[in-house]
C-alpha cells in the first residue's frame, strides 16, 4: 500500500481529537486519541511532548479564541472588561475544559505572551507590581467561574413545594432570561469598581 496523502497525524489533528474527546468527558487519553486517528499510541507520541504536551496545545487552541487586542482599548477598565468577555466566551465554548486546563501549569508560549500583555497593560495605567498578578488571577477566577455557569441549566433550582420557600420561587419567577450573562456583568462590574478603588490607593 502506498503513504496516504493525508497524514494520519499530526499536532492539529491530535489536538482536535483531544478537545472533542474533552468535550464529550472532560478529559482524554493518548490511546483513545490513537484510536480515533487509526494510528498507533507510540506513534502520537512521536508528534507531542507526552500528555502534558497535548494539554498545552489544548490551552493554545482554547486561548486562540480570546481577543488579546481587547487589551489595547482605552482607558485600562475597557480593556479589562473587552479581556474578560472574550475570554469568557472562549471557554464557555469547552467548559469541561476548565478543570483540566486550571489544574496544570501554564507552559504554553503563546499563552504566556498574552499574560505578558495583561501585565504590561496594568503596569501602563499606574497598578503596583504586587498587584498586577492578584487582578488578573481575580479576573481568572470571575471568568472561569461565568464560563461554567454557561454550561450549566438556565434553572439550576428545582422547587418540589413552592410554599415552603415562596420568597425564592418569586426571585426565581422574576428572572428573565440571560441569567448568566446578567449575573456575569453584576459580576464585572464589582470586581473593575474593586480594581479601581485599588489603583487609587496605588497613586
Amino acid at each position: 500500500m502506498g503513504r496516504p496523502r493525508t497524514p494520519l497525524l499530526d499536532r492539529e489533528r491530535i489536538t482536535t481529537t483531544a478537545l472533542q474527546l474533552v468535550d464529550e468527558q472532560g478529559d482524554f487519553s493518548v490511546p483513545q486519541i490513537a484510536r480515533r486517528l487509526g494510528a498507533q499510541t507510540a506513534s502520537v507520541y512521536h508528534h507531542v511532548d507526552g500528555r502534558d504536551g497535548i494539554v498545552e496545545l489544548l490551552r493554545e487552541r482554547v486561548c486562540d479564541a480570546i481577543d488579546d487586542a481587547a487589551l489595547d482599548r482605552e482607558p485600562w477598565d475597557a480593556a479589562m472588561a473587552a479581556w474578560a468577555r472574550s475570554y469568557r466566551a472562549a471557554f464557555a465554548a469547552h467548559p469541561r475544559a476548565i478543570p483540566l486546563l486550571t489544574t496544570s501549569p501554564v507552559r504554553a508560549q503563546k499563552v504566556l505572551l498574552q499574560y505578558e500583555k495583561a501585565v504590561v497593560r496594568l503596569l501602563a495605567a499606574g497598578f503596583r507590581l504586587a498587584d498586577v498578578m492578584p487582578v488578573i488571577i481575580g479576573l481568572e477566577n470571575l471568568v472561569l467561574g461565568s464560563a461554567l455557569d454557561m454550561a450549566a441549566p438556565e434553572m439550576m433550582w428545582e422547587l418540589a413545594d413552592e410554599t415552603a420557600t415562596p420568597r425564592l420561587a418569586a426571585a426565581l419567577a422574576a428572572v428573565a432570561g440571560g441569567r448568566s450573562d446578567a449575573s456575569f456583568e453584576l459580576a464585572l462590574d464589582g470586581y473593575l469598581a474593586r480594581c479601581r478603588r485599588l489603583l487609587d490607593t496605588s497613586a
